[in-house]
């Protein structure tokens, strides 16, 4: 999963993991019934719109709130292939690990990528590019470890073929 390449879908600062997947939803751990509602508060159409392989680009703090591992399996289950902010709520940041949910931390394409650009990330050289636009950035790289959870699909899938 090194690399990727969608659309970009634009948020705001602190979007919490209410607006990421409402609390009404939570009756549910199905990843395909929650990615209905996935954004749903921040974007009614979203998830109707979202296409697999997109990105989402977002302000400071995004995944602040509850410690829901919702809101990262929603996200995911949406299509959503990477989420670009300037920085994570720390328990998200986990738990989007922990679910085989890509992130990046780069304010700078954060700040300068616009919603509807064309976006090419690679994670293991932690470069970000608008394609759009022709600006590149650079991300944290995901620690190798990290990245074998990423291409495992998560803590879960990670633990299971270890032990297989």
């Amino acid at each position: 999963m090194n690399t990727i390449q969608g659309k970009a879908w634009k948020f705001g600062d602190d979007i919490d993991t209410d607006a990421i997947i409402p609390a009404r939803y939570l009756n549910t751990s199905d990843p395909l019934e929650l990615a209905k509602h996935c954004m749903e508060d921040a974007d009614t159409g979203f998830a109707g719109k979202v296409k697999a392989g997109d990105i989402i680009v977002a302000g400071k703090n995004f995944g602040c709130g509850s410690s829901r591992e919702h809101a990262p399996i929603a996200i995911k289950a949406a299509g959503v292939a990477c989420v670009i902010a300037p920085t994570f709520a720390r328990i998200f940041y986990r738990n989007a690990f922990n679910t085989g949910l890509l992130i990046l931390e780069s304010a700078e394409a954060a700040a300068a990528i616009d919603a509807g650009h064309e976006v090419a990330i690679n994670s293991a050289a932690g470069t970000i590019e608008d394609l759009t636009s022709g600006q590149q950035f650079k991300s944290q790289p995901i620690p190798d470890f990290m990245q074998k959870l990423l291409d495992d699909g998560g803590l879960m899938e990670h633990w299971r073929k270890r032990l297989a």
